[in-house]
């Protein structure tokens, strides 16, 4: 498999250039952030093979993604929020869980059935976090009934994802694919590892007894609207097509702060994607044998996904219908004039004079 250095493909091949230019932007970032303190936590709801659950979703702030450090995808932002010092003690990591349970006291009627965790990288690297938190974290969970953790595919080991399965706990290990065009993650995308590897990882995570999640990004830098349509449903299909691979979240692209996105935005040479696109993903796919989910972060803002900004609630409510319930018919309830210019963007939009509209 391929490892995250900044050696991944040959020098001048493409993706050095796009890591010193993202090693150029994120060293504009001299924030600081506290070892104690999650990066984020909420209490939402979440689709999973065995029902709708109440989830609480914890961030955790590491040290930060390995891949990021040698420069990182082009969208990501999330590296920014990270501890500098590349790691964080035990003590740290686990205060962080418990301000994350007060917060579920405080904000919710009952304990969340679903436990969501991620970091800024990958949950199951040991450099972000260690093998002794990541043991104590099960533990401290094993009375719910299920949780998702994130990780790139190098990190899908038995072991690590066993910790979880052994206390009991149905669990799930969320890969950031990005999309399933090897081509697209790395121009675009600029992530080192192919399809075949999330393949392996799914195996791995099937062996060891965990489901698996596919994240994918809708809209990619460099992709016109159709392109990135395109990219998306054939995505969806092939990630269903994998064993063990039982949901796939479609992530809208929004504009990071110190990303190479963020970049081409400012320059005018990036419009995060119409939720009409998100629409028309999650319904060209809902007959697949998988749950599809999307969570259009930012929506109706300049950098998240958006249309008119007429309808972009109504949209976001048939989206988050659609995510509960899978129907694809709550997209027939949604209406506006403003398609009339995404289905023009649609035809006519080419990626070398992309945004044809803002």
């Amino acid at each position: 498999m391929s490892k995250p250095s900044p050696e991944v493909y040959e020098q001048g091949k493409g993706m050095d250039a796009h890591n010193a230019v993202m090693r150029e932007v994120r060293s504009r970032n001299d924030s600081t952030y506290d070892p104690r303190e999650p990066t984020r936590v909420w209490i939402d709801e979440d689709n999973t093979p065995d029902g709708v659950y109440q989830s609480l979703t914890i961030i955790l702030n590491t040290g930060g993604c390995r891949w990021a450090r040698a420069g990182g995808c082009t969208m990501c932002g999330y590296v920014a929020e990270s501890v500098e010092g590349g790691s964080v003690a035990h003590e740290d990591l686990m205060a962080q869980i418990d301000h994350c349970l007060d917060h579920e006291a405080e904000e919710a009627d009952e304990e969340s059935g679903l436990i969501k965790i991620y970091t800024s990288g990958s949950f199951l690297d040991e450099r972000e976090v260690p093998a002794e938190t990541r043991k104590a974290i099960a533990d401290t969970f094993s009375d719910r009934e299920r949780i998702v953790v994130e990780s790139l595919p190098d990190f899908v080991e038995h072991e690590r994802v066993s910790d979880f399965v052994d206390a009991g706990l149905e669990t799930d290990v969320a890969v950031g694919l990005e999309t399933a065009t090897d081509r697209v993650r790395h121009d675009c995308v600029n992530k080192y590892f192919d399809f075949a590897d999330f393949e392996d990882a799914c195996t791995a995570a099937r062996d060891a007894g965990a489901g698996i999640k596919a994240y994918l990004l809708m809209k990619p830098p460099f992709l016109s609207e159709g392109e990135a349509l395109d990219d998306m449903i054939s995505s969806v299909r092939r990630c269903a097509g994998v064993e063990g691979c039982h949901t796939v979240s479609m992530n809208p692209c929004n504009v990071q702060r110190y990303t190479m996105v963020e970049e081409l935005y400012h320059d005018g040479g990036y419009r995060p994607p119409w939720l009409w696109s998100v629409a028309e993903v999650l319904e060209a796919t809902a007959d697949e044998d998988v749950i599809v989910v999307s969570d259009p972060v930012g929506h109706g803002s300049d950098r998240g996904p958006h249309n008119c900004g007429e309808c972009d609630d109504r949209v976001q409510r048939a989206i988050k219908d659609f995510d509960l319930r899978q129907d694809p018919t709550v997209f027939e309830q949604v209406e506006c004039e403003c398609e009339a210019t995404w289905e023009a963007v649609l035809e006519r939009e080419r990626s070398y004079s992309l945004p044809l509209a803002r």
